[in-house]
């Protein structure tokens, strides 16, 4: 598809270091070609693509935020997956201050590009599985705001193509590290994260969008 499309580029890492290193990859060769947003989605055919132009929409009428995609899910999704997140998004609930950042590990997103890679380099982890939870707390550290938009989530089944590199006791070991970090994070920013919180009136100003 590159090869006939010069409008795309595919980047090839020489060697596997995970999920957040290969977006940040993406990000930086991004600002160095002038983009100052980008748009993630998973590549297991979870997120539809027809969602994108309603996304860059949504970036397009708050640039300043990042637009934070709120699964919605079906009866493909496995049980374990959907109640485990809500663990996740307690705890970043609890990092922001209830920023409202909705669903921590949902992957569709756009980001606000400068931000994002300032704020991932004031850190030398984030850089595998937790990279989505992560990134949302710490441009909520900076004084982005999110904005939730419902997208459908779908698990497709192995007979499909699904395949999972979810690793249950490994990248839950490697969440349950990041929520430590991240709550003392939290706890040496709280006094500018309560005046940002009690000067948007006690509350942040999060949305979701229908």
């Amino acid at each position: 598809m590159a090869q006939a499309d010069p409008l795309l580029r595919v980047f090839v890492l020489p060697r596997n270091r995970g999920k957040g290193a290969a977006i940040l990859h993406g990000l930086i060769a991004a600002r160095d070609a002038g983009f100052t947003h980008a748009l993630t989605m998973d590549a297991d055919a979870q997120h539809p693509a027809d969602a994108i132009a309603g996304f860059m929409a949504a970036s397009m009428a708050a640039p300043e935020a990042m637009i934070l995609g709120l699964p919605v899910f079906d009866a493909t999704a496995p049980a374990i997956r959907v109640h485990g997140r809500k663990l996740s998004n307690w705890w970043t609930d609890l990092e922001t201050l209830g920023a409202g950042i909705g669903d921590s590990l949902c992957g569709f997103r756009v980001y606000p590009i400068a931000p994002l890679i300032a704020a991932m380099a004031e850190t030398r982890f984030a850089r595998r599985f937790d990279f989505d939870a992560e990134a949302a707390v710490r441009l909520c550290w900076r004084g982005v705001p999110p904005v939730r938009l419902p997208v459908k989530v779908r698990y497709l089944s192995p007979a499909e193509g699904g395949v999972s590199h979810f690793r249950y006791i490994r990248d839950n070991v490697l969440l349950t590290f990041m929520h430590v970090r991240l709550v003392f994070g939290c706890l040496w920013r709280l006094p500018a994260l309560l005046r940002r919180r009690d000067r948007a009136g006690g509350g942040w100003q999060a949305r979701t969008k229908p």
